[in-house]
Protein backbone atom coordinates (compact mmCIF):
# COMPACT_ATOMS: atom_id res chain seq x y z
CA UNK A 1 0.00 0.00 0.00
CA UNK A 2 1.43 3.40 -0.99
CA UNK A 3 2.53 5.19 2.06
CA UNK A 4 3.61 2.60 4.31
CA UNK A 5 7.31 1.24 5.02
CA UNK A 6 8.52 -2.02 4.91
CA UNK A 7 10.83 -2.98 7.63
CA UNK A 8 13.19 -5.56 8.36
CA UNK A 9 10.66 -6.69 11.01
CA UNK A 10 7.95 -6.96 8.77
CA UNK A 11 9.91 -9.39 6.58
CA UNK A 12 11.13 -12.11 9.01
CA UNK A 13 12.14 -15.31 6.82
CA UNK A 14 12.68 -19.06 7.99
CA UNK A 15 16.08 -20.02 9.05
CA UNK A 16 16.49 -22.35 6.39
CA UNK A 17 15.42 -19.32 3.70
CA UNK A 18 18.75 -18.47 1.18
CA UNK A 19 18.46 -15.01 1.00
CA UNK A 20 18.39 -14.65 4.74
CA UNK A 21 21.24 -17.54 5.59
CA UNK A 22 23.20 -15.68 2.62
CA UNK A 23 22.86 -11.79 4.58
CA UNK A 24 23.43 -13.31 7.76
CA UNK A 25 27.13 -14.97 6.30
CA UNK A 26 27.44 -11.36 5.58
CA UNK A 27 26.64 -9.44 9.10
CA UNK A 28 28.85 -12.41 10.62
CA UNK A 29 31.59 -11.61 8.46
CA UNK A 30 31.47 -8.30 8.60
CA UNK A 31 31.47 -8.12 12.49
CA UNK A 32 33.71 -10.82 12.81
CA UNK A 33 36.42 -9.01 10.03
CA UNK A 34 36.15 -5.46 11.84
CA UNK A 35 36.40 -6.33 15.60
CA UNK A 36 39.30 -9.19 14.59
CA UNK A 37 41.37 -6.04 13.20
CA UNK A 38 40.62 -3.68 16.48
CA UNK A 39 41.85 -7.18 18.29
CA UNK A 40 44.76 -6.76 16.24
CA UNK A 41 45.74 -3.63 17.71
CA UNK A 42 44.73 -4.63 21.24
CA UNK A 43 46.85 -7.08 20.75
CA UNK A 44 49.84 -5.57 19.47
CA UNK A 45 49.30 -3.43 23.23
CA UNK A 46 49.43 -6.62 24.56
CA UNK A 47 52.88 -7.33 23.31
CA UNK A 48 54.17 -3.99 23.67
CA UNK A 49 53.71 -3.29 27.44
CA UNK A 50 54.22 -7.23 28.03
CA UNK A 51 57.52 -6.89 26.73
CA UNK A 52 58.29 -3.21 28.61
CA UNK A 53 56.92 -4.66 31.83
CA UNK A 54 59.41 -7.75 31.74
CA UNK A 55 62.22 -5.32 31.07
CA UNK A 56 61.94 -3.55 34.16
CA UNK A 57 61.14 -6.46 36.20
CA UNK A 58 64.43 -7.49 35.04
CA UNK A 59 66.03 -4.40 36.28
CA UNK A 60 65.24 -4.92 39.60
CA UNK A 61 62.26 -2.50 40.06
CA UNK A 62 58.64 -2.03 39.95
CA UNK A 63 57.65 0.13 36.71
CA UNK A 64 56.36 3.77 36.55
CA UNK A 65 54.38 6.53 34.98
CA UNK A 66 57.39 7.12 32.63
CA UNK A 67 57.74 3.85 31.69
CA UNK A 68 54.23 3.28 30.52
CA UNK A 69 55.06 6.60 28.34
CA UNK A 70 57.23 4.70 26.12
CA UNK A 71 53.49 3.33 24.61
CA UNK A 72 52.37 6.94 23.67
CA UNK A 73 54.02 6.43 20.07
CA UNK A 74 52.04 2.98 19.29
CA UNK A 75 48.90 3.94 20.59
CA UNK A 76 48.94 7.31 18.87
CA UNK A 77 49.97 5.08 15.60
CA UNK A 78 46.70 2.76 16.43
CA UNK A 79 44.26 6.01 16.71
CA UNK A 80 46.13 7.39 13.47
CA UNK A 81 45.48 4.09 11.44
CA UNK A 82 41.43 3.44 12.77
CA UNK A 83 40.57 6.96 12.25
CA UNK A 84 36.47 7.47 12.71
CA UNK A 85 36.55 3.97 14.42
CA UNK A 86 38.52 3.56 17.70
CA UNK A 87 37.71 6.22 20.04
CA UNK A 88 40.42 5.21 22.37
CA UNK A 89 43.60 3.08 23.11
CA UNK A 90 45.62 2.11 25.72
CA UNK A 91 46.63 0.00 28.93
CA UNK A 92 45.02 0.21 32.23
CA UNK A 93 47.68 -0.58 34.93
CA UNK A 94 45.85 -2.91 37.80
CA UNK A 95 45.83 -1.08 41.47
CA UNK A 96 49.32 -1.33 42.96
CA UNK A 97 51.39 -2.28 39.73
CA UNK A 98 52.79 1.45 39.71
CA UNK A 99 55.76 2.05 42.00
CA UNK A 100 54.79 5.93 41.71
CA UNK A 101 50.74 6.07 41.85
CA UNK A 102 48.27 3.88 43.26
CA UNK A 103 46.30 3.89 39.28
CA UNK A 104 46.93 4.49 36.30
CA UNK A 105 45.45 4.52 32.83
CA UNK A 106 48.46 5.73 29.73
CA UNK A 107 44.92 5.87 27.53
CA UNK A 108 44.94 7.75 24.66
CA UNK A 109 41.91 9.34 22.72
CA UNK A 110 41.83 11.89 19.66
CA UNK A 111 41.20 15.28 20.23
CA UNK A 112 38.96 17.83 18.88
CA UNK A 113 41.37 18.09 15.56
CA UNK A 114 42.01 14.22 15.33
CA UNK A 115 45.30 14.36 16.77
CA UNK A 116 45.53 11.71 19.10
CA UNK A 117 45.46 13.58 23.20
CA UNK A 118 46.31 11.86 26.73
CA UNK A 119 43.07 11.06 28.34
CA UNK A 120 43.92 12.39 32.20
CA UNK A 121 41.73 11.02 35.08
CA UNK A 122 40.81 11.85 37.92
CA UNK A 123 41.48 8.70 39.73
CA UNK A 124 41.79 9.66 43.72
CA UNK A 125 39.13 8.20 45.43
CA UNK A 126 38.27 11.23 47.44
CA UNK A 127 37.11 13.41 44.89
CA UNK A 128 35.65 11.04 41.75
CA UNK A 129 33.32 8.31 42.49
CA UNK A 130 34.69 6.78 39.42
CA UNK A 131 38.15 6.38 40.32
CA UNK A 132 38.08 2.68 40.75
CA UNK A 133 37.82 0.87 37.35
CA UNK A 134 38.26 -2.85 38.60
CA UNK A 135 34.23 -3.11 38.66
CA UNK A 136 33.95 -2.36 35.30
CA UNK A 137 33.40 -5.42 32.67
CA UNK A 138 35.99 -4.28 30.27
CA UNK A 139 38.46 -5.01 33.30
CA UNK A 140 36.73 -7.83 35.38
CA UNK A 141 36.69 -10.02 32.33
CA UNK A 142 40.29 -10.23 31.40
CA UNK A 143 41.31 -10.47 34.92
CA UNK A 144 38.78 -13.37 35.63
CA UNK A 145 39.21 -15.55 32.55
CA UNK A 146 42.13 -14.90 31.04
CA UNK A 147 41.30 -14.25 27.58
CA UNK A 148 40.02 -11.63 25.48
CA UNK A 149 36.08 -9.75 25.58
CA UNK A 150 33.98 -7.45 24.56
CA UNK A 151 32.10 -5.61 26.94
CA UNK A 152 29.35 -2.88 26.30
CA UNK A 153 27.49 -0.93 25.52
CA UNK A 154 27.54 1.06 28.48
CA UNK A 155 28.45 4.87 29.21
CA UNK A 156 31.36 5.11 29.71
CA UNK A 157 31.52 7.28 32.81
CA UNK A 158 35.01 7.06 33.39
CA UNK A 159 36.04 8.51 30.43
CA UNK A 160 33.64 10.26 27.91
CA UNK A 161 30.09 9.35 28.75
CA UNK A 162 29.37 8.31 25.55
CA UNK A 163 27.58 4.77 25.17
CA UNK A 164 30.68 2.62 24.09
CA UNK A 165 31.85 -0.68 23.48
CA UNK A 166 35.54 -1.73 24.77
CA UNK A 167 37.71 -4.76 23.62
CA UNK A 168 40.26 -5.69 26.10
CA UNK A 169 42.58 -8.59 26.69
CA UNK A 170 44.41 -9.15 29.84
CA UNK A 171 48.45 -8.20 30.25
CA UNK A 172 50.09 -10.83 31.83
CA UNK A 173 54.05 -10.48 33.76
CA UNK A 174 55.69 -14.00 34.69
CA UNK A 175 51.95 -15.26 35.18
CA UNK A 176 50.85 -12.58 36.88
CA UNK A 177 47.62 -10.35 35.97
CA UNK A 178 48.99 -6.57 35.20
CA UNK A 179 46.34 -4.86 33.93
CA UNK A 180 44.38 -5.06 30.75
CA UNK A 181 45.45 -3.91 27.45
CA UNK A 182 41.89 -2.12 25.62
CA UNK A 183 40.06 0.15 22.56
CA UNK A 184 37.01 1.69 22.70
CA UNK A 185 34.67 2.20 19.86
CA UNK A 186 31.56 5.00 20.31
CA UNK A 187 28.10 2.48 19.91
CA UNK A 188 27.44 4.82 17.42
CA UNK A 189 30.53 4.09 15.02
CA UNK A 190 29.28 0.82 15.52
CA UNK A 191 26.17 1.02 14.32
CA UNK A 192 26.97 3.28 11.81
CA UNK A 193 29.82 -0.28 10.84
CA UNK A 194 27.30 -3.11 11.23
CA UNK A 195 24.46 -1.47 10.55
CA UNK A 196 24.00 -1.99 6.96
CA UNK A 197 24.64 -5.98 7.29
CA UNK A 198 22.34 -6.02 10.19
CA UNK A 199 19.33 -4.06 7.70
CA UNK A 200 20.23 -6.39 5.09
CA UNK A 201 18.53 -9.58 6.96
CA UNK A 202 15.13 -10.17 6.41
CA UNK A 203 14.40 -10.85 9.51
CA UNK A 204 14.76 -9.42 13.30
CA UNK A 205 18.51 -9.59 13.89
CA UNK A 206 21.25 -8.51 16.59
CA UNK A 207 24.51 -8.82 18.60
CA UNK A 208 24.60 -10.13 21.67
CA UNK A 209 27.77 -10.21 24.28
CA UNK A 210 28.26 -13.35 26.46
CA UNK A 211 26.15 -11.43 29.20
CA UNK A 212 23.24 -10.55 26.54
CA UNK A 213 23.97 -7.46 26.24
CA UNK A 214 22.69 -6.06 22.96
CA UNK A 215 25.52 -4.08 20.74
CA UNK A 216 23.51 -3.34 17.97
CA UNK A 217 20.16 -4.11 16.48
CA UNK A 218 17.89 -3.81 13.39
CA UNK A 219 14.55 -4.33 15.24
CA UNK A 220 12.82 -2.04 17.89
CA UNK A 221 12.22 -5.38 19.24
CA UNK A 222 16.14 -5.50 21.31
CA UNK A 223 17.84 -1.88 21.03
CA UNK A 224 21.24 -1.61 21.64
CA UNK A 225 22.08 -1.80 25.41
CA UNK A 226 19.00 -3.65 26.40
CA UNK A 227 19.36 -7.12 27.70
CA UNK A 228 18.15 -10.20 26.34
CA UNK A 229 17.78 -13.19 28.64
CA UNK A 230 17.61 -16.63 27.89
CA UNK A 231 18.47 -16.92 24.65
CA UNK A 232 19.94 -21.01 24.51
CA UNK A 233 16.49 -21.85 26.08
CA UNK A 234 15.01 -19.83 22.98
CA UNK A 235 17.01 -21.40 20.55
CA UNK A 236 16.30 -25.19 21.84
CA UNK A 237 12.83 -24.28 21.57
CA UNK A 238 13.27 -23.04 18.25
CA UNK A 239 12.61 -19.46 18.15
CA UNK A 240 15.42 -18.19 17.40
CA UNK A 241 19.12 -18.81 15.84
CA UNK A 242 22.40 -18.44 17.36
CA UNK A 243 25.01 -17.44 14.90
CA UNK A 244 28.88 -17.22 16.26
CA UNK A 245 31.14 -14.33 15.34
CA UNK A 246 34.32 -16.58 14.24
CA UNK A 247 36.47 -16.26 17.72
CA UNK A 248 34.60 -12.30 18.33
CA UNK A 249 32.83 -12.94 21.49
CA UNK A 250 29.65 -11.55 20.33
CA UNK A 251 26.72 -13.69 19.25
CA UNK A 252 24.16 -12.68 16.21
CA UNK A 253 21.09 -13.65 17.05
CA UNK A 254 18.36 -14.16 14.53
CA UNK A 255 14.27 -14.71 14.95
CA UNK A 256 12.72 -17.62 12.95
CA UNK A 257 9.21 -17.14 11.95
Amino acid sequence: MAGSAVTADDRVAPGEDTTTGDAVAEAVDRVGGMLEGIFTTVRETVGRTGALLDAVAAAGRRPTRTDLARLQPLLRGQLARHTGLVSGSGFVAAPGLLADVPAWLEWWQPGPDGRAVPMLLDLDPTTSAYSDYTHWDWYTLPRGTGRRAVSGPYVDYLCTDEYTLTLAAPVLVAGAFAGVAAADVYLRHFEDAVGPALRRIPAPAYLVNPRGRVAASNSALRLAGSLARDLDVAAARGELLLHPCGEIPLTLVTHRS
